[in-house]
C-alpha cells in the first residue's frame, strides 16, 4: 500500500512551503495540498481539499491540517468523500515532515501513528 500525504492549510504559500521541505526528504511519496480559499484568501474549502484528496494517488491518504477550522471542513469533506481519510490532529509541520519521512523509508501507517504520538495537540 501506498501512503499518501495531504496538506490543508488557510494560506496556500504556507501549504506549498511546506510540501517544498517534504519533497526534500520524501521525493517518491505522493503529495498534494490544499491552501486557502478559493480566491486564494485566508481560510478552508471543502472543494480544495476534496480536488488534493482525489489528485493523490496514495492508498492510504493521511492528512494534516493547520488550524482548527480546517480540521472541520476536512471532517465535512470527510462525510462526503468516498476516500478513507486518516486524520492526524498533531503539530502540522513536524507530523507532516515525520510521517512523510519514515512512509518514503517504507515504514507502514500503523508504525507512523506510533511515531506521532508525541505530536499530538489536545
Amino acid at each position: 500500500m501506498t501512503i499518501g500525504i495531504v496538506l490543508v492549510s488557510h494560506v496556500t504559500e504556507l501549504a506549498q512551503g511546506i510540501a517544498k521541505l517534504i519533497q526534500q526528504v520524501a521525493p517518491d511519496v505522493p503529495l498534494t495540498v490544499a491552501g486557502g480559499t478559493a480566491d486564494n484568501g485566508v481560510g478552508t474549502d471543502a472543494a480544495k481539499i476534496t480536488q488534493a484528496i482525489d489528485a493523490n494517488p496514495g492508498d492510504e491518504l493521511m492528512v494534516f491540517y493547520d488550524l482548527g477550522s480546517a480540521k472541520m471542513t476536512l471532517d465535512l469533506v470527510a462525510e462526503m468523500s468516498p476516500w478513507v481519510i486518516q486524520r492526524y490532529d498533531t503539530a502540522f509541520v513536524e507530523s507532516a515532515y515525520s510521517a512523510a519521512a519514515l512512509a518514503q523509508a517504507g515504514v507502514g501507517r500503523s508504525e507512523i501513528e506510533t511515531q506521532l504520538k508525541p505530536l499530538i495537540i489536545k
